[in-house]
Formats: structure tokens, C-alpha cells, sequence
């Protein structure tokens, strides 16, 4: 039956309401990934907005426990895995609580910017059987955060009888606690180190890093427990940061350059070190370190650079600035080794490779726990050269010997120092 055009023209328009009325409905969603697999975690909290937008991984909702107890190994790593897959500026949260964790592999590269939110206490197990390395491990990431006022805890009283280094050269090298490796653009702040296992921090292959109110604690006998050490990375800067550890608050290792240390507090230790330099083979330079506004308290050492005398490769350091250094009761606040030893393993014939310049110390005052305030102890081969000495007053605290400086193979200039330090 043929119909009028008024009536085609009614049915178009309601097949035209229809259709979008349908093309408006949701499809029907997928299971969402990850809650009903197998292993039974909850899948990560996803993103708010869009693909590129920020999100967060909260570990206590991907089966961690805050009781101290619980394995929360896996929820880290599936927290890290969730907030370095997405794009846009993602967080690992760590609440407050406890977390008992063995090894973390934090691999990059991450898709967008992470930030490790520690508001809780990591605990590293002292199951030494589960490490094949360190504890936690970051590499390969840009733009990365670890902030917080929670604590890295590696709970190294429990093993450090493990420790043999100081009767083995090549000893077995216990866990670091935070290792980053090949990090650019990256900010450590707030948190606190205690009581790693080996060094609390180890920064390799690193560029643009800023370490701030840092705290780092352990006790002064703890074998080899450095607070941060630096190596063949560039544009490192540690600020306000207190240290107070068994060995180096601070060690800048070889290939670093562009290192900035400032207002730093450090004690007990071994002080703030560069080195040692030497003891392998292709190590590459240390130039550019600057160490200014520190306060060093009862240390074994000052402002130390240390080498090898036997090194093993050819390395210069140079261009090193110590300045408003403030010293208490320190046994050597300003010492230049280049006879560095450890375990007796040197030759004391063997040939220097090492060479040190352009240095200098500058407003260093306070104390010293021993007669010599100033150690400058270069080598005869290659004599330190450049070595400037400007208004340094450090004084013996004792009351047997008179304060003292021993200056061997060291050629430079001293301005404005006491008499008995105005060795050059």
C-alpha cells in the first residue's frame, strides 16, 4: 500500500531517533584486567582522564601489608610495573605502615614520569639468599621522584657480621640499599637511609640528580655502610642533607664530574671523600667538585682524596673546591692520600698513575682531634700541583703536641693560614 509523503516523512524521522538512540549506548566493557587472573591481585588503580593523564599504584591495595611481617615484594613491583607502563606523571604510594620487602627491580624506561611517594617504612629482609644484588633498584629511568618522610630501612644490624671485607680484598660485597643506575632528571628528598647493609646509596651512570634533606643513619662501627657514593655521573648536587655512617658520608668515585655538595652535616664517618682512585682498570677522570657550607663532626677524616699508590690505570683529579668548611673534633680534617692502602695489598714500590691539581681549601676552621690538621701526602712520582691553601685555621684540640701540618711532594701557595699549617 503505497503511503503519503506525509507519513514517509513520520517514519524517517523515527528511524532516525532510534538509531542515534542506540549509537548513544555504552559497548559492553571488557573484564577488567588483572582481578580475575590467577594470582589473585586487585589490579592497579588506573589513571584518572585520559591515557596521558596522572594516575597512582597504591602498594596496600595490590596486597601489601603494613604489619612488618608480610612479604610485600610483589605488590612493589607490580606497583612500579603499573606506574612506569602508563604516560603522564604517575606515583608509587607507599602509606604509612611497615613493608618487609626482598629485592626490587625498578627497570625503566617508563612511559611517562614517576614518583615514588614513601610515606611508609621499607624493610629490607635479611634473608641474604634472596639477593643475586642490591636491594632496590632503579635504572634506566627519566624524570623519577623518591620523596617522602619515610624510612629505607635495610636493617643491616642483622647481617653485618657477614661482612669480611676487612680481612678480604676481594670480599663478598653485601646489598646497597638504593642503587640508581642510568637515572636522568631525578630528585631524592626527604626520606631517610638507615642502616643499609652495605652503602645506603649508590648513584652510577647518572645525570642531572639532586639529593635534598636526606637524612642517612647508622652507627660509626658499621663496616662499609656509605652514605651516598657517586660514580661516572655528571651534575650531581647533595644539599642539606645530615649523614652518619661507618664509612664515606659521602665518596665521589671516578668518572664524576659536576658533583655540588652543600650544607651538608657529616658524623660519625670517614668524611667527605674523593675516591678511592685507582683501584681499576679504565677508571676516567674526577673534575669539577665543589664542597662548600659542611659541617663535619668527630670524623675519622675531613675533606679527604684518596688513590691507590700502586693504581692501576691512569687517572687525573682536578679542579676540586673545599671552602667554608667547619670542622669538630675531626682526627684529618684536610688529607690528600695518594698512599691509600687498604688491607696491605699494596706494593709500596709501585708506580703512581694518579695525578691531582687545582685544588682548593679555603675558610676551613674548627678542630682537630690529632696534631695533624693538614695531610697533604702526594706522591713522589707525580707530585700534587695547584694545591692553594686560603685562611685555614684548624686547630689541635689536645693539649701534648702543637698543631701540625705534613706537606710531602704538594707544590702550590698558602694565604691567610695559621703558621704552623702554611706548609706549602
Amino acid at each position: 500500500m503505497a503511503l503519503g509523503s506525509n507519513a514517509m516523512r513520520v517514519i524517517f524521522l523515527l528511524a532516525m531517533v532510534v538509531c542515534a538512540a542506540h549509537a548513544g549506548k555504552p559497548a559492553p566493557k571488557e573484564k577488567e584486567k588483572g582481578k580475575d587472573e590467577k594470582s589473585g591481585g586487585a589490579a592497579a588503580e588506573a589513571p584518572s582522564g585520559s591515557a596521558g593523564g596522572s594516575g597512582s599504584s597504591d602498594i596496600s591495595k595490590l596486597g601489601a601489608k603494613g604489619d612488618g611481617k608480610t612479604d610485600s615484594t610483589k605488590a612493589l613491583n607490580d606497583a612500579w610495573a603499573a606506574a612506569c607502563g602508563k604516560e603522564g606523571a604517575q606515583t608509587l604510594m607507599i602509606p604509612k605502615g611497615d613493608y618487609l620487602a626482598g629485592p626490587l627491580n625498578f627497570t625503566g624506561p617508563c612511559k611517562g614520569s614517576v614518583t615514588i611517594q614513601l610515606d611508609g617504612n621499607l624493610l629490607g629482609t635479611t634473608d641474604l639468599s634472596q639477593y643475586k644484588g642490591n636491594w632496590i633498584e632503579i635504572e634506566h629511568v627519566d624524570n623519577l621522584v623518591i620523596t617522602g618522610k619515610g624510612t629505607l630501612d635495610g636493617q643491616g644490624k642483622q647481617v653485618w657480621d657477614n661482612n669480611k671485607c676487612a680481612q678480604k680484598y676481594d670480599c663478598k660485597i653485601l646489598p646497597n640499599s638504593l642503587v640508581l643506575d642510568y637515572v636522568n632528571n631525578g630528585t631524592v628528598s626527604g626520606i631517610t637511609l638507615l642502616n643499609a647493609k652495605f652503602f645506603h646509596m649508590n648513584i652510577f651512570q647518572c645525570k642531572d640528580m639532586t639529593i635534598k634533606d636526606v637524612t642517612v643513619t647508622a652507627p660509626g662501627d658499621s663496616p662499609n655502610t656509605d652514605g651516598i657514593h657517586i660514580g661516572d655521573s655528571s651534575k650531581v648536587t647533595i644539599t642539606g642533607t645530615t649523614i652518619g655512617v661507618g664509612d664515606d658520608c659521602i665518596s665521589i668515585g671516578p668518572g664524576s664530574t659536576g658533583i655540588n655538595v652543600t650544607g651538608v652535616t657529616c658524623g660519625p664517618g670517614h668524611g667527605i671523600s674523593v675516591g678511592s682512585l685507582g683501584r681499576y682498570k679504565d677508571e676516567k677522570d674526577v673534575t669539577d667538585i665543589n664542597v662548600k657550607d659542611c659541617t663535619l663532626k668527630k670524623t675519622s677524616n675531613g675533606v679527604r682524596i684518596k688513590s691507590y699508590e700502586d693504581a692501576a690505570c691512569v687517572v687525573t683529579a682536578s679542579k676540586l673546591h673545599y671552602e667554608n668548611i667547619a670542622m669538630e673534633d675531626v682526627a684529618n680534617p684536610i688529607i690528600i692520600d695518594m698512599k691509600y692502602c687498604p688491607n696491605k695489598i699494596c706494593s709500596a714500590k709501585g708506580d703512581s698513575k694518579v695525578t691531582v691539581k687545582d685544588v682548593t681549601f679555603k675558610n676551613i676552621t674548627g678542630t682537630s682531634s690529632t696534631p695533624e690538621a693538614v695531610s697533604l701526602l702526594c706522591s713522589d712520582k707525580i707530585p700534587c700541583s695547584g694545591v692553594t691553601m686560603d685562611n685555614i685555621k684548624v686547630e689541635y684540640k689536645g693539649t701534648n703536641n702543637k698543631t701540625m701540618a705534613v706537606c710531602n711532594n704538594a707544590k702550590g701557595s698558602a694565604t691567610g693560614c695559621l703558621k704552623e699549617l702554611a706548609c706549602l
